[in-house]
Protein backbone atom coordinates (compact mmCIF):
# COMPACT_ATOMS: atom_id res chain seq x y z
CA UNK A 1 0.00 0.00 0.00
CA UNK A 2 1.31 3.46 -0.92
CA UNK A 3 2.03 6.08 1.71
CA UNK A 4 -0.33 8.60 0.16
CA UNK A 5 -4.07 8.26 -0.49
CA UNK A 6 -4.67 7.05 -4.04
CA UNK A 7 -7.58 7.92 -6.35
CA UNK A 8 -8.76 4.31 -6.16
CA UNK A 9 -8.82 4.39 -2.37
CA UNK A 10 -10.68 7.70 -2.38
CA UNK A 11 -13.31 6.22 -4.69
CA UNK A 12 -13.66 3.23 -2.33
CA UNK A 13 -14.14 5.54 0.66
CA UNK A 14 -16.87 7.38 -1.22
CA UNK A 15 -18.61 4.18 -2.24
CA UNK A 16 -18.52 2.89 1.34
CA UNK A 17 -20.05 6.15 2.59
CA UNK A 18 -22.85 6.15 0.00
CA UNK A 19 -23.63 2.45 0.41
CA UNK A 20 -25.75 2.93 3.52
CA UNK A 21 -28.71 5.35 3.74
CA UNK A 22 -28.09 6.07 7.43
CA UNK A 23 -24.82 7.77 6.50
CA UNK A 24 -26.74 10.22 4.32
CA UNK A 25 -29.32 10.83 7.06
CA UNK A 26 -26.53 11.47 9.57
CA UNK A 27 -24.84 13.91 7.17
CA UNK A 28 -28.02 15.91 6.71
CA UNK A 29 -28.61 16.09 10.46
CA UNK A 30 -25.07 17.13 11.40
CA UNK A 31 -24.63 19.65 8.57
CA UNK A 32 -27.72 21.49 9.82
CA UNK A 33 -27.50 20.94 13.59
CA UNK A 34 -23.93 20.02 14.55
CA UNK A 35 -22.63 16.78 16.00
CA UNK A 36 -23.82 16.87 19.61
CA UNK A 37 -27.37 18.07 18.95
CA UNK A 38 -27.76 15.41 16.28
CA UNK A 39 -26.47 12.71 18.64
CA UNK A 40 -28.53 13.54 21.76
CA UNK A 41 -30.19 10.44 23.22
CA UNK A 42 -33.54 11.51 24.69
CA UNK A 43 -33.76 8.28 26.70
CA UNK A 44 -30.77 9.33 28.82
CA UNK A 45 -32.71 12.35 30.02
CA UNK A 46 -35.53 10.11 31.21
CA UNK A 47 -33.15 7.85 33.13
CA UNK A 48 -31.01 10.61 34.63
CA UNK A 49 -33.65 12.30 36.76
CA UNK A 50 -32.92 15.11 39.19
CA UNK A 51 -34.08 13.10 42.19
CA UNK A 52 -31.76 11.75 44.87
CA UNK A 53 -32.02 9.63 47.99
CA UNK A 54 -29.19 11.65 49.60
CA UNK A 55 -29.53 15.41 49.07
CA UNK A 56 -27.69 18.46 50.42
CA UNK A 57 -29.28 21.89 50.06
CA UNK A 58 -26.86 24.62 49.05
CA UNK A 59 -27.14 28.35 48.49
CA UNK A 60 -27.79 30.00 45.14
CA UNK A 61 -25.86 28.79 42.09
CA UNK A 62 -22.65 30.72 41.47
CA UNK A 63 -21.19 31.88 38.15
CA UNK A 64 -17.49 32.01 37.31
CA UNK A 65 -18.36 33.71 34.01
CA UNK A 66 -15.45 34.02 31.55
CA UNK A 67 -12.77 32.81 33.94
CA UNK A 68 -11.11 29.49 34.71
CA UNK A 69 -11.77 29.62 38.45
CA UNK A 70 -13.92 26.49 38.74
CA UNK A 71 -11.57 24.90 41.32
CA UNK A 72 -11.82 28.05 43.41
CA UNK A 73 -15.60 28.36 43.10
CA UNK A 74 -16.07 24.69 43.94
CA UNK A 75 -13.82 24.87 47.00
CA UNK A 76 -15.42 28.08 48.29
CA UNK A 77 -18.85 26.55 47.70
CA UNK A 78 -17.96 23.63 49.96
CA UNK A 79 -16.76 26.13 52.57
CA UNK A 80 -19.81 28.40 52.35
CA UNK A 81 -21.96 25.42 53.28
CA UNK A 82 -20.47 25.64 56.78
CA UNK A 83 -21.49 29.30 57.01
CA UNK A 84 -25.00 28.56 55.77
CA UNK A 85 -25.47 25.96 58.49
CA UNK A 86 -23.85 27.89 61.35
CA UNK A 87 -25.71 31.14 60.70
CA UNK A 88 -29.01 29.76 59.41
CA UNK A 89 -28.69 31.56 56.07
CA UNK A 90 -30.73 30.98 52.93
CA UNK A 91 -27.77 31.73 50.68
CA UNK A 92 -24.28 33.18 50.91
CA UNK A 93 -21.23 33.57 48.72
CA UNK A 94 -17.55 33.96 49.52
CA UNK A 95 -15.41 36.33 47.46
CA UNK A 96 -13.73 34.52 44.58
CA UNK A 97 -12.07 37.80 43.60
CA UNK A 98 -10.24 37.91 46.93
CA UNK A 99 -8.74 34.45 46.50
CA UNK A 100 -8.07 35.19 42.82
CA UNK A 101 -5.95 38.23 43.79
CA UNK A 102 -3.70 36.27 46.08
CA UNK A 103 -3.60 33.25 43.77
CA UNK A 104 -2.24 35.44 40.96
CA UNK A 105 0.27 37.10 43.29
CA UNK A 106 1.46 33.80 44.73
CA UNK A 107 1.58 32.10 41.31
CA UNK A 108 3.76 34.94 40.07
CA UNK A 109 6.19 34.40 42.93
CA UNK A 110 6.02 30.62 42.44
CA UNK A 111 6.82 31.02 38.75
CA UNK A 112 9.77 33.33 39.36
CA UNK A 113 11.15 31.00 42.03
CA UNK A 114 10.83 28.11 39.58
CA UNK A 115 12.81 30.16 37.08
CA UNK A 116 15.52 30.75 39.71
CA UNK A 117 15.55 27.04 40.47
CA UNK A 118 16.10 26.11 36.83
CA UNK A 119 18.65 28.69 35.71
CA UNK A 120 20.98 26.01 34.35
CA UNK A 121 18.27 24.40 32.22
CA UNK A 122 18.35 25.19 28.47
CA UNK A 123 15.73 27.70 27.36
CA UNK A 124 14.72 25.43 24.47
CA UNK A 125 14.35 22.38 26.73
CA UNK A 126 11.02 20.82 27.64
CA UNK A 127 11.05 21.98 31.26
CA UNK A 128 11.61 25.69 30.61
CA UNK A 129 9.15 25.57 27.72
CA UNK A 130 6.58 24.09 30.07
CA UNK A 131 7.24 26.69 32.79
CA UNK A 132 6.87 29.51 30.27
CA UNK A 133 3.71 28.08 28.70
CA UNK A 134 1.28 29.36 31.37
CA UNK A 135 2.98 31.23 34.23
CA UNK A 136 -0.26 32.16 35.99
CA UNK A 137 -3.29 30.57 34.37
CA UNK A 138 -6.63 30.59 36.15
CA UNK A 139 -6.65 26.87 36.92
CA UNK A 140 -5.81 25.26 40.22
CA UNK A 141 -6.09 22.38 42.62
CA UNK A 142 -7.77 21.81 45.98
CA UNK A 143 -4.44 21.89 47.83
CA UNK A 144 -3.59 25.20 46.17
CA UNK A 145 -6.81 26.77 47.46
CA UNK A 146 -6.03 25.40 50.92
CA UNK A 147 -2.60 27.06 50.77
CA UNK A 148 -4.25 30.40 49.99
CA UNK A 149 -6.82 30.07 52.77
CA UNK A 150 -4.17 29.06 55.30
CA UNK A 151 -2.20 32.21 54.50
CA UNK A 152 -4.87 34.79 53.66
CA UNK A 153 -8.23 33.56 54.95
CA UNK A 154 -11.46 34.33 53.09
CA UNK A 155 -13.95 37.20 52.93
CA UNK A 156 -17.63 37.54 51.98
CA UNK A 157 -18.28 38.46 48.38
CA UNK A 158 -19.48 41.95 49.28
CA UNK A 159 -16.13 42.65 51.00
CA UNK A 160 -14.33 42.25 47.66
CA UNK A 161 -16.85 42.00 44.82
CA UNK A 162 -16.22 40.88 41.27
CA UNK A 163 -14.64 43.23 38.73
CA UNK A 164 -14.60 43.16 34.94
CA UNK A 165 -11.16 41.54 35.07
CA UNK A 166 -12.06 38.89 37.65
CA UNK A 167 -15.12 37.81 35.66
CA UNK A 168 -13.26 37.85 32.34
CA UNK A 169 -9.60 37.18 33.06
CA UNK A 170 -8.16 36.85 29.54
CA UNK A 171 -6.94 40.44 29.14
CA UNK A 172 -5.42 40.62 32.63
CA UNK A 173 -3.76 37.24 32.22
CA UNK A 174 -2.34 38.24 28.85
CA UNK A 175 -0.61 41.38 30.15
CA UNK A 176 0.62 39.69 33.31
CA UNK A 177 1.97 36.75 31.31
CA UNK A 178 3.85 39.19 29.09
CA UNK A 179 5.41 40.78 32.17
CA UNK A 180 6.33 37.45 33.80
CA UNK A 181 7.99 36.11 30.64
CA UNK A 182 9.89 39.39 30.41
CA UNK A 183 11.03 38.89 34.01
CA UNK A 184 12.05 35.28 33.31
CA UNK A 185 14.13 36.48 30.38
CA UNK A 186 15.76 39.19 32.52
CA UNK A 187 16.60 36.79 35.36
CA UNK A 188 18.09 34.14 33.09
CA UNK A 189 20.06 36.74 31.12
CA UNK A 190 21.44 38.30 34.30
CA UNK A 191 22.47 34.85 35.54
CA UNK A 192 24.35 34.13 32.31
CA UNK A 193 26.13 37.46 32.81
CA UNK A 194 27.34 36.43 36.25
CA UNK A 195 24.66 37.64 38.68
CA UNK A 196 24.25 35.56 41.84
CA UNK A 197 20.96 33.94 42.82
CA UNK A 198 20.86 36.23 45.88
CA UNK A 199 21.10 39.30 43.64
CA UNK A 200 18.44 37.87 41.33
CA UNK A 201 16.10 37.29 44.24
CA UNK A 202 16.44 40.98 45.16
CA UNK A 203 15.38 41.79 41.59
CA UNK A 204 12.47 39.40 41.99
CA UNK A 205 11.09 41.36 44.93
CA UNK A 206 10.94 44.53 42.82
CA UNK A 207 9.25 42.53 40.06
CA UNK A 208 6.56 41.33 42.47
CA UNK A 209 5.83 44.93 43.45
CA UNK A 210 4.87 45.59 39.84
CA UNK A 211 2.73 42.43 39.75
CA UNK A 212 0.95 43.58 42.92
CA UNK A 213 0.27 46.96 41.34
CA UNK A 214 -1.17 45.35 38.20
CA UNK A 215 -3.43 43.14 40.31
CA UNK A 216 -4.73 46.07 42.35
CA UNK A 217 -5.53 47.97 39.16
CA UNK A 218 -7.42 44.97 37.71
CA UNK A 219 -9.06 43.47 40.78
CA UNK A 220 -9.04 46.20 43.43
CA UNK A 221 -7.07 46.20 46.65
CA UNK A 222 -7.96 43.31 49.00
CA UNK A 223 -9.31 44.26 52.44
CA UNK A 224 -7.26 43.73 55.59
CA UNK A 225 -10.36 44.06 57.78
CA UNK A 226 -14.06 44.39 57.02
CA UNK A 227 -17.49 44.53 58.65
CA UNK A 228 -19.43 41.31 58.25
CA UNK A 229 -23.18 42.00 58.10
CA UNK A 230 -25.89 39.52 57.13
CA UNK A 231 -29.52 38.67 57.90
CA UNK A 232 -30.57 35.05 58.57
CA UNK A 233 -33.67 33.09 57.56
CA UNK A 234 -35.51 34.31 60.67
CA UNK A 235 -34.74 37.95 59.81
CA UNK A 236 -32.16 38.20 62.56
CA UNK A 237 -29.42 40.75 61.78
CA UNK A 238 -25.83 39.66 62.39
CA UNK A 239 -22.87 42.04 62.53
CA UNK A 240 -19.19 41.39 63.22
CA UNK A 241 -17.21 44.62 62.76
CA UNK A 242 -13.51 44.98 62.02
CA UNK A 243 -12.84 41.29 61.46
CA UNK A 244 -9.81 40.05 59.51
CA UNK A 245 -10.05 37.49 56.67
CA UNK A 246 -8.27 34.81 58.72
CA UNK A 247 -10.48 35.51 61.75
CA UNK A 248 -13.54 35.25 59.53
CA UNK A 249 -12.48 31.86 58.22
CA UNK A 250 -11.71 30.54 61.68
CA UNK A 251 -14.93 31.81 63.20
CA UNK A 252 -17.49 31.19 60.46
CA UNK A 253 -16.07 28.41 58.26
CA UNK A 254 -13.87 26.55 60.70
CA UNK A 255 -12.97 23.61 58.48
CA UNK A 256 -9.61 22.17 59.46
CA UNK A 257 -8.17 21.87 55.97
CA UNK A 258 -5.50 19.48 57.21
CA UNK A 259 -8.27 16.92 57.55
CA UNK A 260 -9.08 16.91 53.83
CA UNK A 261 -7.43 14.45 51.47
CA UNK A 262 -7.34 14.26 47.66
CA UNK A 263 -8.16 10.86 46.22
CA UNK A 264 -7.51 10.29 42.53
CA UNK A 265 -8.38 7.53 40.11
CA UNK A 266 -5.65 7.26 37.47
CA UNK A 267 -5.57 3.63 36.27
CA UNK A 268 -2.38 3.98 34.21
CA UNK A 269 0.54 1.55 34.43
CA UNK A 270 2.96 4.24 35.65
CA UNK A 271 0.84 5.04 38.73
CA UNK A 272 0.07 1.91 40.74
CA UNK A 273 -2.89 2.11 43.10
CA UNK A 274 -2.30 2.67 46.81
CA UNK A 275 0.63 5.00 46.38
CA UNK A 276 0.83 8.73 47.13
CA UNK A 277 1.87 11.19 44.43
CA UNK A 278 2.83 14.81 44.00
CA UNK A 279 3.67 16.82 40.88
CA UNK A 280 6.93 18.64 40.31
CA UNK A 281 6.60 22.44 39.97
CA UNK A 282 2.84 22.36 40.66
CA UNK A 283 1.55 24.83 43.22
CA UNK A 284 1.03 28.49 44.04
CA UNK A 285 2.15 29.40 47.57
CA UNK A 286 5.88 28.81 47.92
CA UNK A 287 6.53 26.71 51.04
CA UNK A 288 2.76 26.35 51.42
CA UNK A 289 0.69 23.19 51.34
CA UNK A 290 1.98 20.90 48.56
CA UNK A 291 -0.28 19.09 46.11
CA UNK A 292 -0.64 15.46 47.18
CA UNK A 293 -2.83 12.62 45.93
CA UNK A 294 -3.65 9.07 46.92
CA UNK A 295 -4.31 6.97 43.82
CA UNK A 296 -7.02 4.34 44.43
CA UNK A 297 -9.65 2.37 42.51
CA UNK A 298 -12.69 4.41 41.53
CA UNK A 299 -14.94 2.57 44.01
CA UNK A 300 -12.89 4.04 46.87
CA UNK A 301 -13.66 7.55 45.58
CA UNK A 302 -17.35 6.69 45.50
CA UNK A 303 -17.36 5.09 48.95
CA UNK A 304 -15.74 8.13 50.58
CA UNK A 305 -17.87 10.68 48.71
CA UNK A 306 -21.10 8.90 49.62
CA UNK A 307 -20.11 8.65 53.28
CA UNK A 308 -19.33 12.37 53.47
CA UNK A 309 -22.64 13.34 51.85
CA UNK A 310 -24.57 10.96 54.07
CA UNK A 311 -23.07 12.89 56.98
CA UNK A 312 -24.39 16.11 55.46
CA UNK A 313 -21.33 17.65 53.78
CA UNK A 314 -20.76 18.40 50.07
CA UNK A 315 -17.77 17.03 48.16
CA UNK A 316 -15.29 18.85 45.87
CA UNK A 317 -14.47 16.78 42.78
CA UNK A 318 -12.59 17.08 39.48
CA UNK A 319 -13.54 15.59 36.12
CA UNK A 320 -13.37 15.92 32.33
CA UNK A 321 -16.63 17.82 32.04
CA UNK A 322 -16.82 18.09 28.26
CA UNK A 323 -16.71 14.35 27.54
CA UNK A 324 -20.01 12.63 26.73
CA UNK A 325 -22.07 15.37 28.35
CA UNK A 326 -24.88 17.72 27.41
CA UNK A 327 -24.64 21.27 28.75
CA UNK A 328 -28.23 22.16 27.82
CA UNK A 329 -29.74 19.30 29.77
CA UNK A 330 -27.00 19.12 32.35
CA UNK A 331 -26.49 15.40 31.72
CA UNK A 332 -23.18 13.56 32.13
CA UNK A 333 -23.81 10.04 30.87
CA UNK A 334 -21.88 7.65 28.62
CA UNK A 335 -25.13 7.17 26.65
CA UNK A 336 -26.26 10.80 26.34
CA UNK A 337 -24.54 11.31 22.97
CA UNK A 338 -25.01 8.40 20.58
CA UNK A 339 -22.13 9.39 18.35
CA UNK A 340 -21.33 5.73 17.77
CA UNK A 341 -24.62 5.41 15.89
CA UNK A 342 -24.19 8.80 14.23
CA UNK A 343 -20.71 8.07 12.83
CA UNK A 344 -21.18 4.31 12.47
CA UNK A 345 -18.13 3.56 14.58
CA UNK A 346 -17.20 2.69 18.15
CA UNK A 347 -15.02 4.41 20.73
CA UNK A 348 -12.67 1.80 22.15
CA UNK A 349 -10.18 3.62 24.39
CA UNK A 350 -10.49 2.94 28.12
CA UNK A 351 -9.80 5.42 30.92
CA UNK A 352 -6.10 4.60 31.20
CA UNK A 353 -5.57 4.79 27.44
CA UNK A 354 -7.34 8.15 27.25
CA UNK A 355 -4.97 9.51 29.91
CA UNK A 356 -1.87 8.03 28.29
CA UNK A 357 -2.72 9.32 24.83
CA UNK A 358 -3.84 12.83 25.76
CA UNK A 359 -7.53 12.29 25.06
CA UNK A 360 -8.73 13.07 28.57
CA UNK A 361 -7.66 14.71 31.80
CA UNK A 362 -9.22 16.73 34.59
CA UNK A 363 -10.61 19.95 33.10
CA UNK A 364 -13.21 21.15 35.60
CA UNK A 365 -14.04 21.07 39.31
CA UNK A 366 -17.55 21.07 40.76
CA UNK A 367 -19.34 19.98 43.93
CA UNK A 368 -21.25 16.78 44.64
CA UNK A 369 -24.40 17.65 46.60
CA UNK A 370 -26.39 14.45 46.28
CA UNK A 371 -26.50 10.84 45.17
CA UNK A 372 -29.26 8.40 44.36
CA UNK A 373 -28.57 5.01 45.91
CA UNK A 374 -30.18 1.79 44.76
CA UNK A 375 -31.76 -0.57 47.27
CA UNK A 376 -28.46 -2.40 47.58
CA UNK A 377 -26.63 0.84 48.47
CA UNK A 378 -24.74 1.24 45.20
CA UNK A 379 -24.85 4.63 43.45
CA UNK A 380 -26.99 5.17 40.37
CA UNK A 381 -26.61 8.90 39.69
CA UNK A 382 -25.01 11.93 41.33
CA UNK A 383 -26.16 15.52 41.82
CA UNK A 384 -23.58 18.08 40.67
CA UNK A 385 -23.49 21.75 41.66
CA UNK A 386 -21.79 23.65 38.85
CA UNK A 387 -20.50 27.26 38.73
CA UNK A 388 -21.69 28.29 35.26
CA UNK A 389 -24.82 30.13 36.40
CA UNK A 390 -28.45 29.02 36.35
CA UNK A 391 -28.69 28.70 32.57
CA UNK A 392 -26.34 25.69 32.42
CA UNK A 393 -27.97 22.36 33.22
CA UNK A 394 -31.19 22.46 35.24
CA UNK A 395 -31.11 25.68 37.27
CA UNK A 396 -27.33 25.32 37.41
CA UNK A 397 -27.28 21.66 38.50
CA UNK A 398 -26.06 18.69 36.50
CA UNK A 399 -26.85 15.01 36.91
CA UNK A 400 -23.98 12.54 36.54
CA UNK A 401 -24.72 8.91 35.76
CA UNK A 402 -22.58 6.44 37.68
CA UNK A 403 -21.20 5.05 34.41
CA UNK A 404 -19.81 8.53 33.67
CA UNK A 405 -18.26 8.75 37.14
CA UNK A 406 -16.30 5.59 36.34
CA UNK A 407 -14.86 6.96 33.11
CA UNK A 408 -14.33 10.70 33.59
CA UNK A 409 -14.16 11.51 37.31
CA UNK A 410 -10.54 11.76 38.39
CA UNK A 411 -10.51 13.28 41.87
CA UNK A 412 -12.58 13.76 45.01
CA UNK A 413 -11.64 15.56 48.21
CA UNK A 414 -12.96 14.11 51.45
CA UNK A 415 -12.35 14.29 55.16
CA UNK A 416 -9.68 11.85 56.26
CA UNK A 417 -12.16 10.16 58.61
CA UNK A 418 -13.72 8.45 55.59
CA UNK A 419 -10.46 6.65 54.77
CA UNK A 420 -9.12 3.51 56.37
CA UNK A 421 -5.99 3.66 58.51
CA UNK A 422 -4.07 1.85 55.76
CA UNK A 423 -5.21 4.38 53.16
CA UNK A 424 -4.23 7.29 55.41
CA UNK A 425 -0.82 5.81 56.11
CA UNK A 426 -0.17 5.51 52.38
CA UNK A 427 -1.41 9.05 51.72
CA UNK A 428 0.98 10.40 54.35
CA UNK A 429 3.95 8.37 53.09
CA UNK A 430 6.67 9.97 50.96
CA UNK A 431 4.97 10.72 47.63
CA UNK A 432 6.34 9.82 44.24
CA UNK A 433 7.05 12.96 42.23
CA UNK A 434 5.37 13.09 38.81
CA UNK A 435 6.65 15.19 35.92
CA UNK A 436 5.01 18.61 35.45
CA UNK A 437 3.31 17.52 32.22
CA UNK A 438 1.78 14.38 33.72
CA UNK A 439 -2.02 14.33 33.20
CA UNK A 440 -2.47 14.30 36.97
CA UNK A 441 -0.76 17.70 36.97
CA UNK A 442 -3.66 19.20 35.07
CA UNK A 443 -5.46 22.12 36.69
CA UNK A 444 -9.23 22.44 36.91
Amino acid sequence: MKESITAQELAAFKQDFLSRPEHIVAMRAVVNNGVNKSAINYQAGRADRQEYSVLIHQGDITNQKSSGRCWMFAALNTMRYEILQKLNLKTFELSQNYTLFYDKLEKSNYFLENILETLDEPTEGRLISWLLSAPLGDGGQWDMLCALVDKYGVVPKDAMPETVSSSATREMNSWMTLKLREYACALRSAYRNGASVEALRTQKNAMLSTIYRMLCICLGQPPETFDFEVRDKDDKFIRDAGITPKEFYSKYVGMDLRDYVSLINAPTADKPYYHSYTVRFLGNVRDGRPVRYLNVPVDVLKRAAIAQMQDGAPVWFGCDVGAFSSRDGGIMDMDVLKTDDLFDTTWKMNKAERLDYGQSLMTHAMVLTGVNLKDDGTPERWRVENSWGKDAGVDGYYVMNDNWFDEFTYQVVVNRKYLTKEELDIYESEPKELEPWDPMGSLA
